[in-house]
């Protein structure tokens, strides 16, 4: 059998031994880059975060991951304590500082800060939040379709854990990844409440059906950014492209899936519970995506 992969794996790089990452305004050696055991991120999982790629010397949405980013801290009542331009500033300083053209991709953090005791209240964190950007040199590297396994773990309800939140909170997608590892698949695929096929545990899931692309209704999965531009692209560019309900009949039955996210764009998928997906490999609806998607990053970042 084939090593096990990751939708997130990427070429050694050395030069991310000696990357500067910024913590609260100051840019600091891996080695030294710290927050307190009392910060409610490491504590409690209390914080959002948003990943972001540079190319060509230019964040790739950026303004559609900071409205993001902005809109998450708002939903868990977190003071962010900066302006979207300061965000933007501690961005590039972070760039030029670790001399990145292109090929990077950025890890922005924020939680409500170090808490005065090991207690959930949010009051007890007073110092003003903790913004973290870890930035690596990162080209995906891929080497093959992924295989999935279906898994018991649901993505939340919107009244529990809404899953449409970057929240650090990510321990029922580790189990469905832990779970799928277990069934010698790379990654989880994750139903929704109805039984629905929904999403991956790190990425959003489309098919491919007679020619058709299909997502879920967006309901219970990651409002992902790239999976958005998909849709988009399909439809200025003629292909049928549906937001539905299907089943893992439907899934097994296409000719093609693959998964989107920001650091892999797409990303073919070979098999699902031990299923072949069409061929196995990237299939010509794929293929089209992704050029579509190579010629919209190559515009957006000139």
């Amino acid at each position: 059998m084939v090593d096990k992969i990751t939708t997130h794996q990427a070429e050694d790089d050395a030069r991310n031994q000696d990357i500067l990452i910024y913590v609260n305004g100051a840019l600091k050696p891996r080695s030294e880059a710290m927050v307190s055991v009392y910060d409610s991120g490491f504590m409690l999982g209390d914080g959002v975060w948003e990943g972001l790629r540079l190319y060509n010397g230019t964040w790739a949405f950026l303004d559609e991951h900071l409205g993001r980013l902005q809109e998450a801290a708002k939903a868990i009542d977190l003071d962010m304590g900066m302006t979207v331009e300061e965000i933007k500033k501690a961005l590039l300083d972070t760039q030029n500082a670790n001399n990145m053209t292109t090929d990077a991709h950025a890890r922005l953090m924020m939680t409500r800060g170090v808490k005065m005791r090991p207690f959930q209240h949010p009051s007890l964190s007073r110092s003003g939040p903790t913004f973290v950007i870890i930035m690596e040199h990162s080209r995906p590297n891929v080497p093959r379709p992924v295989r999935l396994a279906t898994v018991p773990h649901l993505r939340g309800l919107p009244m529990t854990q809404d899953p449409k939140l970057n929240s650090h909170s990510k321990l029922n997608c580790i189990l469905a990844c832990i779970a799928a590892e277990k069934a010698g698949a790379d990654e989880a695929l994750m139903l929704d409440i109805h039984g629905f096929v929904n999403t991956t545990n790190a990425c959003n899931f489309f098919v491919v059906r007679k020619g058709e692309v299909w997502t879920s209704t967006g309901d219970y999965c990651m409002n992902g950014i790239t999976r958005q531009k998909v849709i988009d692209l399909c439809r200025a560019n003629g292909i049928p492209v549906f937001e539905r309900n299907f089943s893992l009949v439907d899934t097994f039955g296409a000719e093609e899936a693959f998964l989107t996210g920001t650091f892999g764009a797409q990303t073919p998928v070979s098999e699902i519970d031990g299923r072949l997906i069409g061929t196995g490999q990237l299939g010509p609806v794929t293929e089209e995506i992704q050029s579509l998607y190579r010629e919209l990053i190559a515009k957006e970042c000139a």
